[in-house]
């Protein structure tokens, strides 16, 4: 489904990332592991069009997507859910998640299967549809952007630390829905803070560190090496 080659990429003439070589399988959970300022984001950001790479090649489904505006790469089927939530807090709930769907509004059947979907998948949601994102609990909004991403009718779905500053139970069932989602036959790439549960939900894994893959293997794999477990697990 995508593969990332060579890729090399930042902000202001300076690589944050350098000769990153990733492959994400079609329908299939992959995680991406590394401390704060190994590269992730910028690598998500690339991939979704939002940072111009300075090397290397990006390929979804056979097609490039370096070069492509970003929402013609939504369009091609590229969610990026990203670090930070960045709802319209005013809004109400179901107008942020609607606004996920404008890539598919000239088919409105398929918009509204897509919405009661997000809500069989946060029925939370339903209930607070009328409510201001704003007004929402931290994990409640994380919810809303996943459901906004979703809206979009991807096969990919780009997932930035979804957990970031949830408590643990929230962290959990987060993580529950992100597996459902994959599941259900979309393709997951996740960076997440909680090694040890992101591991134990995905196929494969890849390890950033200073901007440059340092393992990669099967999740069963990562989660045994004790290279992995000593310094992004903590055991």
């Amino acid at each position: 489904m995508l593969t990332v080659r060579g890729l090399s990429a930042g902000y202001d003439a300076v690589d944050v990332l350098h000769a990153v070589d990733i492959t994400a399988r079609g329908g299939e959970l992959t995680v991406v592991l590394g401390a704060n300022g190994s590269g992730k984001t910028t690598m998500f950001r690339a991939i979704s069009g939002i940072v111009r790479p300075s090397a290397g090649d990006i390929e979804f489904d056979g097609r490039r997507l370096p070069g492509l505006a970003a929402d013609r790469i939504v369009k091609a089927g590229v969610a990026h859910c990203p670090e930070g939530r960045h709802l319209f807090a005013k809004m109400p709930v179901e107008k942020n998640l609607l606004l996920g769907g404008y890539v598919r509004r000239h088919d409105q059947r398929r918009v509204r299967q897509l919405l009661g979907r997000v809500y069989e998948l946060f029925p939370v949601l339903y209930d607070k549809r009328r409510n201001p994102a704003g007004t929402l609990s931290g994990g409640q909004q994380q919810m809303v952007a996943i459901g906004r991403a979703l809206m979009s009718d991807p096969s990919l779905l780009i997932l930035d630390e979804p957990s970031m500053g949830l408590a643990p139970l929230v962290t959990a069932q987060v993580l529950d829905v992100v597996a459902q989602i994959n599941r259900d036959g979309i393709g997951v790439l996740l960076a997440e803070q909680n090694a040890q549960a992101a591991l134990r939900i995905a196929h494969h894994g890849f390890v950033l560190a200073e901007g440059r893959v340092v393992l990669s293997g099967t999740a069963a794999d990562l989660l045994d090496d004790p290279d992995v477990r000593e310094a992004y697990l903590g055991l």
